[in-house]
């Protein structure tokens, strides 16, 4: 395996650091209207709505899961409550990293700078960054690009605060749809699959696969 040496390793949070919850949340909120494999469909409608409520003009996230999950609610024939949107929104601060993701970005985050770039708030971020107790150098929102991935604005936002490009990062996701294949049409080499098994392995866009974060020194060779 090659070594890679970039400038900066920039990573997702929610899904590739932070367990990502949304479908459990919303089977306990919804677990007095639907059961069984209609709870199941719920949840993928809900998963698709909010990736296809990100690709337009930027508003706040807590709106996007309203939308999606009314959008949701609508094709699954069942009721939606403003209550519903509130309960998954504030459930976010609350999630915890995945136990593999601490220790190793401690020790690469001794070496090489460590950034975010993830599809949040300014005020809803710092709850999960503190969890990964780990030394950041720059944390990227979605509210501060006013663009959520994929879109490639909120890449390229990215690039600007550090004052690099493409060629200067490593970026680690467990989406290819949310990041790597943005990553890939933007030119960044260096891209690191962590595979979670919420989306399958494709080789088509170079990445480097990962089981987990702890492959994650050995790519840079520590």
């Amino acid at each position: 395996m090659t070594t890679l040496r970039p400038k900066f390793i920039t990573f997702d949070c929610y899904g590739t650091l932070i367990n990502f919850e949304m479908a459990p949340v919303a089977r306990q909120v919804y677990a007095d209207r639907l059961s069984g494999r209609a709870l199941e469909d719920f949840c993928d409608y809900f998963s698709a709505y909010r990736l296809d409520g990100v690709l337009g003009a930027w508003r706040p996230y807590r709106e996007v899961v309203a939308e999606a999950l009314q959008r949701a609610c609508k094709r699954s024939g069942t009721e939606y409550r403003d209550a519903d949107g509130e309960a998954l929104y504030a459930a976010i601060p609350t999630w915890n990293p995945h136990p593999d993701v601490v220790e190793p970005l401690k020790r690469v985050g001794e070496k090489i700078p460590l950034v975010i770039l993830s599809n949040s708030m300014v005020d809803l971020i710092p709850y999960s960054v503190d969890k990964l107790e780990a030394p950041f150098h720059t944390v990227c929102t979605a509210e501060e690009a006013q663009a959520y991935k994929p879109r490639m604005q909120a890449f390229e936002y990215m690039f600007d605060t550090l004052g690099c490009g493409p060629e200067d990062v490593l970026h680690c996701s467990s989406s290819f749809r949310y990041d790597l294949m943005t990553a890939y049409d933007l030119g960044i080499k260096d891209k690191a699959f962590v595979n979670r098994r919420h989306e399958p392995m494709n080789a088509y866009y170079e990445v480097n696969e990962i089981p987990d974060l702890g492959g994650l020194p050995g790519l840079v060779g520590l």
